[in-house]
This record gives structure tokens, sequence and C-alpha cells, in this order.
């Protein structure tokens, strides 16, 4: 009987293929870095044969490295970087351009020049104008790669994220699908009719005929035979949608925090999208047999990355682990604060050309002092996101958190004091792929429905707030109002 599961996490600084059983068990996972492409400031971009390469190798490594076939495997599952966007030839399956990424900013001053629309897009889509989203990106390719307009024009060239690739390509060009999550964070879907919205298509010049079909989360998205036999691709979400699956937080009110190259918390909001009045995004949470959960996100463009800078840029450690030490180290005195404004700001900011600044530095200031406060500027920024979404009306005593910067114990703890609610961190922080094995195990009947799911998730260590840190919140706000450019 087939009882294995695996999820392909397409991630933003790697690709990781993870093996779950027919209980939603951790079983092993393979994972491969890829490289990270800034052509321009404010630019990143991604080679797409590269993706596709890492999650050739991760699958096959995977399988082999647990002596399994195809016939083993009950369904594939895959949850990817959102909004980063592919332009492809459908005649040839090459890519026109490179991915360009969530993070890219090069589209800021196109922004600009439609800010008029601002509120006719986020009434429509939950989302606020700006580079983060596909949309931009699309019309960027379309308007900067030599003939794209025409092949578009004549219906030569598709459009996808990061899943939608995959999909593609595993199936060898036979399906053009996405799932309504991705979907809901291209900035040319209407959330409410949950479909392409054609006004929005003219707004960005983006011929429909390059957008995929959006399915539920739960999907026959089609099968491939990268494994030898044939596998069936059976569930779809977003990285951040799949995690608030793996969390099970299915009910009105909970709320998870993934911590990865950004931070993205969202909270459930039930069958009817609440648009926000304090720049949080309104989005899709998940669609299962055609009814539809919405959720309100607060997005954080770094995180992780933060962490990776001081590890490839600074060389302050050679290891990401190192940094819950030197925090430990770092003096107790220390009045460094940074703001990570690596690629701009995010909710509730939205500023595109903030610079990232460090601030209080001192002859005694050391790489310790800068990593704690680095981590620190996490937690303040996932402060200001439940400080706005309090404002919106939804309230939470609990944080669940995963996410591979939580298996610091460190930065658990001072988020738990920043923020002043229990933070819990399950037994599996890598709850993205989690999410995206359950999706796939009920579409394979290995799981009956998402209430069977909670009994699945486990619990590792839960946070509770120790110290008072209010005065040193007030003086983060202070440091985050001098990088900002707009009021």
């Amino acid at each position: 009987m087939k009882e294995k599961i695996i999820s392909i996490d397409q991630g933003t600084s790697s690709t990781r293929s993870v093996l779950y059983d027919n209980k939603g068990r951790y079983i092993d996972s393979v994972q491969q870095e890829f490289d990270q492409l800034f052509p321009m400031e404010g630019w990143v971009e991604h080679s797409p044969d590269q993706i596709w390469d890492t999650v050739i190798a991760t699958l096959t490594t995977l399988v082999k490295r647990n002596e399994l076939t195809s016939s083993d495997i009950a369904s594939i599952g895959i949850t990817n970087q959102r909004e980063t966007t592919i332009v492809w030839n459908k005649r040839t399956g090459q890519p026109i351009y490179n991915a360009i990424v969530w993070q890219d900013r090069r589209t800021a001053s196109f922004c600009e020049g439609l800010i008029s629309h601002d509120k006719e897009i986020q009434k429509k889509t939950g989302l606020t104008l700006d580079p983060y989203f596909s949309a931009t990106k699309i019309n960027w390719i379309l308007n900067n790669v030599d003939g794209a307009k025409e092949l578009a024009q004549k219906g030569d060239l598709l459009f996808g994220t990061i899943d939608t690739f995959l999909i593609w390509k595993m199936t060898e060009g036979r399906h053009h699908l996405t799932d309504v999550t991705n979907a809901s964070r291209t900035m040319l879907f209407n959330i409410k009719q949950e479909k392409w919205d054609e006004s929005l298509l003219d707004l960005f010049q983006v011929p429909i005929s390059m957008l995929p079909e959006v399915c539920d989360n739960v999907y026959d998205f089609g099968v491939t035979k990268i494994l030898g036999g044939e596998v069936s691709i059976g569930g779809v979400a977003g990285d951040q949608q799949a995690a608030l699956i793996g969390q099970c937080c299915f009910s009105p009110g909970e709320v998870k925090s993934t911590y990865g190259t950004g931070c993205f918390m969202i909270v459930n909001t039930g069958e009817k999208p609440l648009f926000s009045e304090n720049r949080l995004l309104t989005t899709i949470g998940y669609r299962l047999n055609g009814k539809t959960s919405y959720a309100l996100e607060g997005s954080i463009f770094v995180a992780g990355s933060a962490i990776q800078w001081l590890r490839d840029g600074l060389d302050f450690f050679e290891d990401s682990s190192e940094t819950e030490k030197l925090a430990q180290e770092a003096s107790s005195d220390s009045k460094v604060l940074v703001v990570p404004a690596l690629t701009g700001l995010g909710a509730p900011y939205w500023d595109a050309e903030a610079r990232g600044a460090i601030f209080g530095l001192t002859r005694d200031t050391g790489k310790e002092e800068v990593t704690k406060a680095t981590l620190e500027s996490i937690a303040y920024l996932s402060r200001d996101l439940i400080e706005a979404m309090k404002k919106d009306n939804a309230s939470l005593d609990k944080l669940m958190i995963d996410g591979g910067m939580v298996a610091n114990n460190w930065f658990c703890q001072k988020l738990a004091n920043i923020l002043t609610v229990e933070v819990t961190r399950p037994k599996i922080i890598e709850t993205t792929s989690l999410g995206a094995a359950f999706l796939a195990g009920i579409n394979a009947g290995l799981f009956e429905d998402i209430e069977m799911l909670r009994e699945l998730k486990a619990t590792e260590r839960s946070f509770v707030p120790e110290e008072e840190v209010e005065d040193r919140y007030l003086e983060w706000k202070d440091a985050v109002t001098k990088v900002l450019t707009k009021s």
C-alpha cells in the first residue's frame, strides 16, 4: 500500500524534499541551496533552471536514501515561495527571463505611477499596491524582454508562480495550474469573486492567456513520472498558507508566524474576508471542497535573510546556529538597534525605498551586540504586525511559530517578551512542508479531513513573557521612523 508522502518545499534560498508517513510523521529530508542573484540594487532573481535542478536532485536523493520507489509514494505535495514570477515560452518550455523574486523592488516607480488605483486594488485583491506581488513583475518582463509582448499577444507565453512552473515541468507541460492561495498573491485575482479580474489584467497589461487555471488546495494537479512510475500531485499551497495548514489554524482567531527568509504572520478570519484599515493584507487562507477560508496577513521582507547577511556578508559566524550563543554573550547594556530594511520594509510600513540601518554603535560594539540586535529586530517587526492586527479587531493571546529561526531558544523567548503573548513551538518546526503533506495526504485518502489533522499536531515547547520591554519597543519605533521615506 502507498503510505508515504513527499513534500516539495521550494523556498527562497533552498529547495527541500521532505518525506512523511501516513500519520504525518517526519521521516527524512534533503535540502539544497541555490544562487541568489542581485544584478542591480534592489533586484533579486533566481535561475528557474537551477530551481528545477534542485527539485530533481533533492527528490532523487531522498527516494534513493530511503530505498523507495514510485510505488511507495501515495502523493506529492508542493509548497513554494509566493509571488516569485516566471514567464516561459509554452512551445519551447524555456523561461524567457530569470525568476523575479518576491523581494525584488525594481517596479517601485511603476507602482508609484499607479497609486491612484491603490484602493481599487485593495478592494478586489486584499493587497496593497507594491512591487512585492506578481502583477508588476509580469508587466516588467513583458516590457523589458525583447519580443515578449509579441509572443504574449500570440498566446505563446505562460506565467506562473513557482508552484505552477513546477507542475508544468513535473507533468511535462500537460498542466498549467495554480492553487487559490498562490493566485491570491498575484494582485490579479479577485478574492471575493475568486477569479482573475479583467480590469486588473487591463491595468497591468497582462493577457489572460498567460494565466493558469485556479484550483482548490486539494486537487488532482496531474501525474508525474520523475520518480520512475506515476505519482499524483495532490496538494498545493503557497508557503505561508501551507504553514497555516501545518499549524492546524482552522478556526477564526488562530494565528501562526513563520520565520524563514522573511517573516509572515497570518490569522484565520473565517468565511468572510476582513479588509484591513492598518495596511495588512487580506488573503485566501485555503479552499477545500470549494469552501474558502480567508486570512489577514502581515509580511516582513527580511527575517532569516538578515541572519544570512550577517553570516555571508559580514562573516560574523559560519553557521546560523551560532547566533543563539552570540546573543547570550552580548552586553546587557548595549543600546544597539538594527532596522533590517535590506529590501525595503513590508507591513505595516510598505516602504519599498527604505534601507537598513544600525543605531547606537559604540567602541564596545561587537558582532555579539549586532547579532543580538538583529534577532531582536525581527521580534520588534512582529510586534508591529500584532499591533496592527489588534487595531483590525483580530484578537490573539497565543502565537504559533515555525520556520528555521525558531530553533533558536533565545530568539523564541525574546519574541514572547516583546510580543507579550505566549509563543508555542511545534515538534516539527518546518510546518510549511507538513502543510503540503497534509493536503496531499487528504487527496490520497490517508487523512479523512482537516479536523483529523489536529490529532496529528504536537507542541514541543511554550515560551511565556518574562520581562518588560515597552521602553525598548518605543526606541525601536523611533529608529524605524529614521529610515522611512514615506510618512
